[in-house]
């Protein structure tokens, strides 16, 4: 996740767990007036590639899901789920790959992050080492790939840079992510040596990488999110240690080639977008100024009219929940991500829909079995992916939760 980002060969779902659903449209007539119709999901889980571990971290309209896979010998494939089939993306050379934000686009494109078969020169760990398993998770370099049309491929760095990291791809041809350059950087916190900056490629051929600008006496950054306007959110910092933290000073709106700052909830640390839609409105998490770590986090949205409002974790949980990161949002501003306790033992699934407070996923899936640990993407029909845990095995397990409409007067409620 990370959150700190923490988190398989058959085509076929592993198994699925049906909510029971009714045909509300007859029975609105004869329900009492007070009955009202609420969402509930069917929760599929997703085939994996053998290993103990995956996530679904993309949910686009085609219900494509996207994310990553776990092989037996534990390294991680990007992975791609679709029309009940799974597709191994494959990597760059390399023993890993990744998709880890929300891709979003329709045209066929999916973008993530690959190891390639070249060590790492500087001894960096890269911004990548937290999305892959152990042992294989550092020592090579990283590219921001793309895979279309059955092929994936690297994209270029800034001149003088050795790693890339591509979050997010529209459907006009512009993928975003972050590059490093070639300036060795004081305020990089080893092993991070090489300034990075937010990064937008016009696919080609040939692919080219354009920077985009930072906040006033910022040194690097990342994009992370784009929509089909032109609208790109990421963060704007220090090099630091190349993952969130400090490079994430300042939460950013970059439109019409300039950049804003949309705020942050008390602190000047991991302030970081995570999502936009079509509307410009902008989730993610921002920083608890008593916690420079990032131990504590807050969800936040961002609206044009409203600016930044922090999206709170469940209530009267036990533990307490105090941690809160939204991954996801539609058109309809539901925004999904996941609530946790202070010491992340307790980690659930969750919705905001409409409002500042979430629902627990947990409670709107009738009889599933699997434990949905983390909501990570949304799309406009509401369907919903992430990571569930299996409870007679404890693997780690991609899910897909499709809204159903429930009748709760058919139920004796």
């Amino acid at each position: 996740m990370t959150t700190q980002f923490k988190t398989d060969k058959a085509g076929q779902i592993l198994f699925t767990i049906i909510v029971v659903t009714c045909c509300c449209g007859t029975a609105f007539a004869q329900a009492p007036a007070k009955a009202k119709s609420k969402v509930q999901y069917n929760v599929s889980t997703l085939a994996s590639l053998g290993g103990t571990s995956s996530g679904g971290n993309s949910i686009n309209d085609q219900s494509w899901v996207a994310g990553y896979s776990r092989l037996p010998n534990r390294n991680r494939h990007a992975t791609l789920w679709r029309n009940g089939s799974l597709t191994d993306l494959g990597t760059l050379g390399g023993p890993n790959s990744s998709v880890t934000w929300n891709v979003k686009n329709t045209a066929g494109i999916i973008a993530g992050i690959s190891q390639t078969a070249t060590p790492e020169p500087l001894g960096e760990n890269w911004s990548s080492a937290a999305f892959y398993s152990t042992p294989n998770n550092v020592g090579y370099i990283n590219l921001g790939f793309v895979w279309e049309q059955n092929q994936m491929r690297g994209l270029p760095n800034f001149p003088g840079g050795n790693n890339g990291f591509a979050t997010g791809a529209n459907n006009l041809g512009q993928v975003v992510g972050w590059a490093e350059n070639g300036v060795h950087d004081t305020m990089c916190v080893s092993p991070q040596v090489l300034q990075f900056r937010p990064a937008v490629w016009e696919l080609g051929p040939p692919d080219q990488i354009h920077d985009l600008p930072l906040i006033a006496g910022d040194t690097s950054g990342a994009a992370t999110a784009i929509n089909d306007n032109g609208q790109i959110v990421g963060i704007s910092g220090i090099c630091d240690q190349a993952v969130g933290r400090h490079t994430a000073k300042h939460a950013v709106l970059w439109e019409n080639g300039g950049v804003t700052d949309i705020g942050n909830l008390g602190a000047q640390w991991w302030n970081t977008p995570t999502a936009i839609n079509q509307h410009g409105d902008v989730v993610g998490f921002a920083g608890d100024p008593a916690f420079v770590e990032g131990d504590i986090l807050h969800a936040f949205i961002w609206t044009k009219d409203n600016g930044i409002q922090a999206l709170k974790p469940l209530r009267g949980r036990v533990p307490q929940h105090v941690d809160s990161e939204a991954y996801g949002i539609n058109e309809a501003r539901q925004v999904v991500g996941v609530s946790c306790d202070a010491e992340q033992n307790d980690c659930r699934a969750v919705i905001w829909d409409h409002g500042v407070y979430p629902t627990d996923l947990n409670d709107l899936k009738g009889g599933a079995s699997a434990f949905l640990a983390s909501a990570k993407d949304i799309n406009n029909k509401g369907e919903i992916t992430g990571r569930a845990v299996d409870p007679s095995t404890g693997a780690l397990i991609a899910y897909l939760a499709v809204p159903v409409t429930f009748c709760p007067w058919q139920d004796g409620v």
